[in-house]
C-alpha cells in the first residue's frame, strides 16, 4: 500500500474522551506539521520549556508555546481573548512518531462537557485558517491505516477493543492490535505470492526440464498452505464468536419455564415469573457471558394457538427471534414427559425450527421430578435450583464450535474475515483440484490469484473505498 502524503490533508480535531463528566477529558488535533504547530502556538500558554542536552537537563532562556516533543506540559490553554479556559497538560507529537503518522496535539483538561465542548472550537478556531474541521467517525485511526502504522485488521481490533464486552474479548482485541492475526495473514500471503510464482513459471516455460519439479513442489506447497488456511479460519471463527457474540433464543410452550431460565442464567430477576401460562408476551433480552464468549439470552412468548391479539403478537415475535438465533434452545416441561398432547405440540414447535439453526432440547423442572431417569440426549436442569445449568452452558458453547481451550491463544476477528479466510480456503481447493488434474495449470494459476485477493482484504492490502468507509463509519468520535 502506497502511504498517503500526510501533508495533503487538511488537521481534524475531537474530543477523544467518552462524552459525559470525568476527571480528565482530552481533546486531540492531527494534522500537517505547519498547522498542529500554529494551533499549539495560539492555544498554549507561554513559558519556559525543558530541553535534553548530552543526556542533562537544561533550561533554555527562550520562551514557547510548543511542547517538548513527547513530553507533558503543564499549561494554561487560552481563549481567543487571551483569558484560560482551563488549566491542564499539552503533549506533542511530531510525524511520524504518532499514532495517526501525522504531527498530533493532546490537550488534556478537565472532563467536564463544556470545558471540552470549549477546547475543541478554540482549536477549530485557532487552525480554521488552513482548514481545520472537526475529525469523522474514526477518522484518527483512519489515517493511521493510511499511512501504515496499522493495517486493516488492526484498525478493526483497535474498535473491537474499545466495545469489547467481556474480559476474554478484550485480551482477544488486544492481540488482534498487537498484530497476532495480521501476522499470520501475512504469512500466508508470502507462501501463497511464492506458490503463484512457481505455478506462472511452469506456465510460461512448460518445455523446461524442471515442470515436473515445479509441478511437484508446487502440489506440496498448496498442501501446506491449504491447512494452515483451514487453521487460521478455524481460530477466526473463535475470534468473531467473541467479538460478535451468540444470540441464544428460549423457545417452548407456556409455562415451561422459560423465563425462570433466563433469570438463572443471568443471576437476576430479569423476566416476570408466575404460574399463569402466557405471562411472557414479548421478547425480553439479556446479555450473559459463558467462559468470557458474550451470549444475548433472548426469553420469548410461549409458543401456542391462541386467539389472544397481543399473545398472538407476541408469538409471532418468537418465530423472528428464532429465525435470527445462533442456537436456539427448545425447553421442555419434564411433568409433561408422558402427557401425549404435550409432547405432539412440542413435536409441531420442533418441526418448525429453521433446518440450519442448532437446537438444544432441554428438560426444565428437574427438581420436581427426582425419579425421572436421565438418559443419554436428554438434558436435565433445574431453573429454581440451578440443577444441569453447567451441561447446559457447555452444550451452547459446543453448538457454536467454541472450543475453550484454544480460548487462550484467540484473537479478535469479524464476519467479514472469517468470510474472506473461508472464500480463500475455497479458492486454494479449487486450485488444489486443478493441479492434480494436471491439465488445468492456468485455471489454478487464477484460483491462487482470486485467493490472494481475499486474503488480501482482511489486512486492507485489497478493498474497495466503500468497505473502508462502512468500517471507520462505526468507530466513534475521536478514534
Amino acid at each position: 500500500m502506497v502511504a498517503l502524503n500526510a501533508g495533503g490533508l487538511v488537521a481534524i480535531a475531537a474530543i477523544a474522551t467518552a462524552p459525559g463528566r470525568g476527571a480528565v477529558g482530552v481533546v486531540r488535533v492531527s494534522g500537517p506539521d505547519s498547522v498542529v504547530i500554529e494551533v499549539a502556538s495560539k492555544i498554549i500558554a507561554t513559558s519556559r520549556i525543558n530541553t535534553l542536552t548530552s543526556g542533562e537537563k537544561h533550561v533554555k532562556d527562550s520562551l514557547s508555546s510548543i511542547p517538548m516533543a513527547r513530553f507533558a506540559q503543564l499549561t494554561d490553554f487560552l481563549a481567543a481573548d487571551g483569558s484560560a479556559i482551563d488549566r491542564g497538560l499539552a503533549l506533542y507529537f511530531p510525524a511520524p512518531h504518532s499514532y495517526t503518522g501525522e504531527s498530533v496535539l493532546e490537550l488534556q483538561a478537565h472532563g467536564g462537557p463544556v470545558v471540552l465542548q470549549l477546547l475543541l472550537q478554540r482549536c477549530l478556531e485557532a487552525g480554521a485558517e488552513w482548514g481545520t474541521r472537526p475529525a469523522r467517525p474514526g477518522e484518527f485511526t483512519e489515517r493511521a491505516f493510511l499511512n501504515d502504522k496499522l493495517d486493516l485488521a488492526q484498525a478493526e481490533a483497535v474498535a473491537d477493543l474499545i466495545d469489547a464486552s467481556t474480559v476474554q474479548a478484550a485480551k482477544s482485541a488486544s492481540r488482534s492490535l498487537a498484530g497476532a492475526f495480521s501476522e499470520q495473514v501475512h504469512t500466508l500471503l508470502a507462501g501463497l505470492i511464492d506458490l503463484r510464482m512457481l505455478v506462472e513459471a511452469t506456465l510460461d516455460f512448460p518445455e523446461e526440464e524442471i515442470e515436473h519439479l515445479s509441478r511437484g513442489r508446487a502440489t506440496e506447497q498448496l498442501a501446506a498452505l491449504l491447512a494452515r488456511t483451514q487453521r487460521l479460519n478455524a481460530n477466526a471463527q473463535q475470534g468473531s464468536l467473541l467479538r460478535e457474540g451468540i444470540r441464544l433464543v428460549i423457545a417452548g410452550q407456556p409455562n415451561v419455564g422459560k423465563s425462570s431460565l433466563l433469570n438463572a442464567l443471568a443471576g437476576a430477576e430479569v423476566a416476570i415469573v408466575t404460574p399463569i401460562a402466557g405471562t411472557t408476551r414479548d421478547r425480553i433480552e439479556h446479555a450473559i457471558s459463558l467462559c468470557g464468549v458474550p451470549v444475548h439470552v433472548v426469553d420469548t412468548a410461549g409458543l401456542r394457538d391462541t386467539q389472544d391479539t397481543v399473545e398472538a403478537l407476541g408469538i409471532e415475535r418468537t418465530w423472528g427471534a428464532v429465525r435470527s438465533a445462533d442456537v436456539v434452545l427448545h425447553l421442555h416441561d419434564l411433568g409433561q414427559i408422558d402427557d401425549a398432547d404435550h409432547q405432539q405440540a412440542d413435536a409441531r414447535i420442533a418441526q418448525q425450527f429453521p433446518p440450519n439453526v442448532p437446537v438444544i432440547d432441554a428438560w426444565n423442572k428437574a427438581d420436581q421430578h427426582p425419579n425421572v431417569v436421565e438418559v443419554p440426549n436428554r438434558l436435565l436442569l433445574s431453573a429454581a435450583t440451578g440443577m444441569g445449568l453447567d451441561k447446559l452452558r457447555d452444550a451452547v458453547l459446543a453448538a457454536v464450535g467454541h472450543s475453550a481451550s484454544a480460548a487462550e491463544g484467540v484473537f479478535m476477528a469479524r464476519t467479514r474475515h472469517v468470510q474472506a479466510l473461508t472464500a480463500t480456503v475455497t479458492h486454494l481447493n479449487a486450485a488444489q483440484a486443478h493441479l492434480q488434474q494436471g491439465q488445468a495449470l492456468d485455471m489454478a494459476a487464477e484460483e491462487l490469484r482470486l485467493a490472494q485477493s481475499r486474503l488480501g482484504e482482511i489486512t486492507g492490502e485489497f478493498g474497495a473505498d466503500a468497505l473502508l468507509g462502512e468500517i471507520f463509519s462505526r468507530f466513534c468520535i475521536g478514534k
